[in-house]
């Protein structure tokens, strides 16, 4: 077991208006399973890539005997048309092919894949493959990037199995359910300070509830204190105005029992009331003191806000024996699928990659003549029932974000938003406004998602038709969103492979399976 350092590390990118990382400090055992965590555009990715060596600090240092390794392997589009035996060598020059069979064998999967082109494989196939070529050389300590992203229920169960066998890494991801199964300590990127705490998520997320509202608490008495100490201070200072103004002059009929030598004692009494507010301010600016910092590290909680439209029709989506197929595909995706959606449902669509779940929101936004083009349902063919209400506006978030570019402000003008409103949903979502002013292909994946998301929840709509929207997604906003959706209540069909999301939110769960599986 050996140690990694960083040691006082700060880095930004050339020409960023801000640092990703500043004064980073803390301590790490090799032979840990840790899980880093922290909201989307704090720095999680560029640490491991300081770690691998990937860029330089701009200051401070990172000290460690052990090799590094990094998943996701690098593909490009030639690297498509080969083995993944053949890339292995690119990966992980060092790895013999007989160790990569052994952790395909521990991961759940066929040798033969090895020497299939990689194109031919499934992204759930890809991440186990490459997962089993980066635990094949012992002696590393491995950083994976957010292996569950775009994989179904099956190949995350996969993942999560195999995982929890290993030790020895760092693990970025917001699966929740991930992260306990897997993780015995957690490096947590907070919001101004970094913690590492044993155990996993669930453990740390009790703790720091725990420290949220001991912090709360004691917040609140300080600022009592304080209150009381400046009306307090106040009253004394109110008291030695007063006092000190009877100093000079008097009425000798009125005050017949006053000399001109008390004034030596008003004088001696105010300098004891001014001493008395000196004394307050000293121990107002120590209560000032103690509350500073307490809530450095509370996450904001601040309220999404959606706007569901009332539709006429109870039942929103029909279908009966409802069978698609593509013109070009010899079999069909799925047949004889039943299932429904009323207003106020939560319908979640559940089935492994390619089983149809997209092409089921497809075929229901063909249907109701969204107003926006559908790559794909041109050669959609729809067999059996699928009934769309009349007149029903649909608010839908795709799985790409590829299109994103430019600026906020021309986004909203092409998508006729409200800047002022899209800016302040997208604040809720952990924006600030240094995000606001860069171009969206410099945000990370997780804040262009949000971006998606925001669009979505600005939109009055029947229907909320949501194709995995949580992927990149920080595990903070996802339970920010959890609690909008059983707050507001909308009508909404949701594609989405988080179990933790899936539990909390949906009413109804439909599996889809391929036709061969029917």
């Amino acid at each position: 077991m050996a140690q990694i350092k960083v040691n006082d590390v700060t880095f930004s990118y050339e020409g960023s208006f801000d640092d990703v990382l500043t004064n980073v400090n803390f301590s790490i055992d090799t032979d840990w399973k840790l899980g880093l965590i922290g909201r989307n555009g704090k720095g999680k990715t560029t640490l491991l890539k300081l770690l691998m060596g990937k860029y330089e600090c701009n200051k401070g240092s990172i000290s460690s005997s052990t090799r590094f390794d990094y998943f996701p392997y690098e593909i490009s589009e030639d690297d498509l048309d080969k083995t993944a035996d053949e890339l292995a060598y690119k990966w992980k020059s060092e790895a013999e092919s007989w160790q990569i069979m052994i952790q395909l064998n521990q991961i759940g999967m066929d040798a033969e894949c090895l020497y299939r082109p990689l194109k031919t494989l499934s992204f759930g196939e890809r991440t186990r493959v490459m997962l089993a070529v980066l635990f094949a050389v012992e002696g590393e300590f491995l950083l994976i990037d957010e292996p569950t992203n775009h994989l179904d229920t099956a190949a995350r169960e996969a993942v999560k199995k195999y995982l929890s066998k290993k030790k020895g890494f760092i693990l970025v991801s917001h699966d929740r359910d991930l992260l306990d199964a897997v993780c015995d300590h957690v490096l947590v990127l907070n919001r101004n300070t970094i913690e590492v705490q044993a155990g996993n998520f669930s453990t740390w997320w009790e703790n720091k509830e725990k420290a949220d509202a001991f912090a709360k608490s004691e917040n609140e008495k300080h600022i009592k204190e304080i209150n009381k100490l400046k009306a307090s201070a106040e009253r004394a200072e109110r008291w030695a105005d007063k006092n000190e103004a009877t100093k000079i002059g008097f009425d000798p009929v009125k005050e017949h029992d006053r000399f001109m030598d008390t004034r030596a004692y008003i004088g001696a009494k105010t300098k004891k009331m001014q001493s008395r507010v000196k004394n307050f301010e000293g121990r107002i600016d120590r209560e000032i003191d103690e509350k500073e910092g307490l809530l450095k590290d509370i996450e904001r909680e601040i309220n999404l806000k959606v706007m569901p439209l009332k539709h006429h029709k109870d039942v929103l989506v029909l279908a009966k024996d409802l069978t698609l197929r593509y013109t070009d595909a010899e079999k069909p995706l799925f047949e004889n699928l039943r299932f429904e959606i009323r207003q106020g449902e939560r319908v979640v669509l559940k089935g492994e990659n390619g089983c149809g779940k997209s092409s089921i929101i497809k075929a229901i936004l063909g249907k109701a003549t969204y107003e926006e083009n559908i790559p794909g349902y041109e050669n959609l063919i729809v067999n059996g029932t699928l009934d769309v209400a009349s007149g029903l506006k649909i608010s839908y978030i795709n799985q790409d974000t590829s299109f994103l570019t430019g600026s906020l402000k021309d986004y909203c003008k092409a998508h006729d938003f409200d800047e002022s409103l899209f800016l302040g949903m997208l604040n809720r979502l952990d924006f600030n406004a240094v995000q606001f002013s860069k171009n969206m292909e410099d945000f990370s994946e997780g804040q262009k998602k949000k971006v998606l998301i925001a669009s979505s929840l600005i939109t009055p709509a029947h229907l909320y038709i949501w194709d995995e929207p949580l992927n990149y997604i920080d595990v903070f906003s996802r339970m920010q969103i959890e609690k909008l959706i059983l707050s507001f209540k909308p009508t909404m069909l949701i594609v989405e492979h988080d179990v933790r999301f899936q539990e909390k939110v949906a009413t109804e769960i439909i599996i889809c399976k391929t036709a061969n599986l029917c």
